[in-house]
């Protein structure tokens, strides 16, 4: 798998043919995962995914491999999706307290560790939605997507070495704001 990925991630040439389902296969995880680090719930997660997915497919005549990698042009039609989104529904929700969603990971069956868990959570929750939405988008696209810092650079237009430093403050920042908050 991560030998397809690696293919994908490099600019196809233009005699090769792109192998759609398997493009699908290995990016929809990661798309969906992107989303559900900036929306309120998994079905809108779902929805957005869909759509980011078909406007690829609708648009798939207009990739140039000389441009992007694939990965970077689906990621670019995400951002898009993402961006009319919020346009388009942020006017009626003022409070986005539940931009992000950090899955629950617990099979315990401890129930105090389970609430602990769950506070802590909800704790990283809230503070991922007092980021700015480039943090948040930043925060996404590496722990929720996993790109790497290069696949960021190139989907967002910033450079590597700038990605990695703004990612560094903002995970600083949050670890600091962590260990000085007492949670309330």
């Amino acid at each position: 798998m991560k030998d397809q990925i690696e293919t994908l991630s490099r600019p196809i040439s233009q005699s090769e043919t792109i192998d759609w389902d398997a493009v699908y296969r290995l990016e929809l995880p990661r798309v969906y995962n992107y989303f559900v680090y900036r929306v309120e719930s998994e079905d809108l997660a779902q929805d957005l995914t869909a759509e980011t997915f078909e406007r690829a497919w609708k648009f798939r005549g207009r990739y140039r491999t000389t441009i992007a990698a694939l990965p970077t042009w689906i990621f670019g039609i995400a951002r898009n999706v993402l961006k009319e989104h919020f346009r388009k529904y942020r006017k009626r929700v003022k409070n986005t307290q539940d931009s992000f969603r950090i899955e629950d990971m617990s099979t315990n069956s401890d129930i105090e560790t389970d609430f602990q868990n769950q506070q802590e959570r909800e704790r990283l929750q809230h503070m991922l939605t007092d980021l700015k939405d480039r943090e948040q988008d930043l925060i996404a696209l590496k722990y929720g997507a996993g790109l790497t810092n290069r696949e960021i650079a190139k989907v967002t237009g910033l450079s590597e070495t700038n990605i990695g430093s703004m990612l560094h403050r903002i995970v600083i920042g949050l670890r600091n704001h962590w260990e000085n908050d007492d949670g309330r």
